[in-house]
């Protein structure tokens, strides 16, 4: 599954859907106001932060809950498939247009994912229903019913989440669906919950019960926010820590963003998971603040020609500094062990270590700097550098990781 495949197929889904609602009428429109409205506020209220896999969690949950709704207080509905994704399609639209207009993250990809998953929920849901196919599933099967089918959804939209990251980003696809997936039991399982409880008490009681299940979601939602807001001041804190260094004149100007960006790169090419991610970028970031402990600094910063011993006493000093920053465990570990012997590093310590060596190598090789740098780490994986980190470096630099596509082009120009 390609991006523009998806996008087209959604598109696709949405405008024939239109078409069909206009044709025969909008069924219930008290009912389908009141869902677009919900959906609409949802995305209105989207976080547009990073780090989150469900920016939008109410209009998550009133799009599935619409998709599944059977009944109106007592009564059969009668919208099908087609209205439930023109629905949600043009509440969801509206919803994004403030989003728009002010340049904030990319919407076109999280619309997609939205009419798919609404699409799909409701080809599986409305036919059958329609059809009585659920009418002995009374009471708590029906209920389970709903989740089961909400639960299929939300893992169906991780698959698609999945690829329309892979196409945008030219990153490995098995890392993407895995940190997708391992997103479902949390936030994914608020969304359904909250989906399954909103069709159900509004087939019994109508109306009211969207206000009252929505305030439960709007405060996680506003949880979410602020978990980014902590995470994003964080990581700020730690990156002008990382600057200290280059102020204090121990390393060149940008040297720890560069080797965090191709740490990054190159982790994201090895599979690593996202929480693995952000202790490498981290760990990357600060890897040469024990350089301020030093009285003598190293010139130009340049640790990796260092005897071993210096380069771990350096990495001890930095490790130190990093435990009392209050930087979790994880990240004072790797910066402690970027100077061990390779194969009894952890792996974001190799990735650390070999970035490290060829932005100074770079440096220092002038004309034709990253193919030479590349070589001199070949001819150090038999002890020094991990082969398969070295490996994986060559892939990003030659192109392989579309979403830094700078890194091979302008590296040698920084610094």
């Amino acid at each position: 599954m390609n991006r523009r495949a998806l996008h087209t197929a959604a598109a696709l889904l949405a405008a024939v859907s239109l078409l069909v609602t206009l044709r025969t009428g909008v069924e219930e429109r008290a009912v389908a106001l009141a869902f677009g409205m919900l959906v609409a506020v949802g995305e209105l209220a989207r976080w547009n932060g990073p780090g989150l896999r469900e920016a939008a969690p109410l209009g998550a949950a009133g799009s599935l809950a619409y998709a599944l709704l059977g009944e109106h207080a007592g009564h059969p509905t009668h919208h099908g498939v087609a209205q439930a994704v023109s629905v949600v399609a043009t509440a969801s639209l509206l919803g994004s247009v403030p989003h728009l207009a002010r340049g904030r993250a990319p919407v076109l990809d999280h619309l997609v994912r939205r009419v798919l998953a609404v699409g799909f929920a409701a080809v599986c849901f409305q036919p059958l229903y329609n059809h009585g196919a659920f009418d002995r599933w009374r009471g708590p099967l029906y209920a389970l019913l709903l989740l089961a089918l909400l639960v299929l959804t939300v893992l169906c939209d991780a698959v698609v989440a999945a690829a329309l990251a892979r196409s945008r980003t030219g990153w490995p696809y098995a890392p993407l669906l895995r940190d997708e997936l391992r997103a479902v039991p949390g936030i994914g399982s608020a969304v359904c919950a909250t989906g399954a409880v909103m069709a159900l008490a509004v087939a019994v009681v109508g109306l009211w019960a969207l206000p009252v299940f929505s305030v439960p979601l709007l405060l996680t939602q506003l949880s979410l926010r602020r978990y980014a807001a902590v995470r994003a001041t964080y990581r700020q804190t730690i990156a002008s820590l990382a600057r200290a260094t280059e102020i204090a004149g121990y390393t060149p100007a940008g040297h720890a963003r560069r080797v965090a960006a191709l740490s990054q790169a190159v982790g994201r090419d090895l599979g690593l998971s996202e929480p693995e991610l952000t202790v490498l970028e981290y760990a990357a970031l600060m890897h040469d603040i024990g350089q301020l402990s030093l009285v003598d600094p190293v010139p130009a910063g340049a640790t990796a020609g260092l005897p071993a011993a210096e380069q771990r006493r350096i990495a001890l000093l930095g490790g130190a500094v990093v435990r009392q920053t209050g930087a979790s465990a994880q990240v004072a570990t790797v910066v402690e062990r970027q100077a061990d012997p390779y194969p009894e590093q952890p792996v974001a310590a190799r990735i650390v270590r070999v970035v490290n060596a060829y932005e100074e190598k770079v440096r220092e090789a002038g004309p034709g700097g990253p193919l030479t740098a590349l070589e001199e780490l070949r001819l150090g994986t038999g002890g020094e550098y991990a082969p398969d980190v070295v490996e994986a470096l060559a892939r990003v630099l030659s192109g392989g990781c579309l979403g830094l596509p700078y890194l091979a082009q302008g590296w040698v120009t920084h610094g």
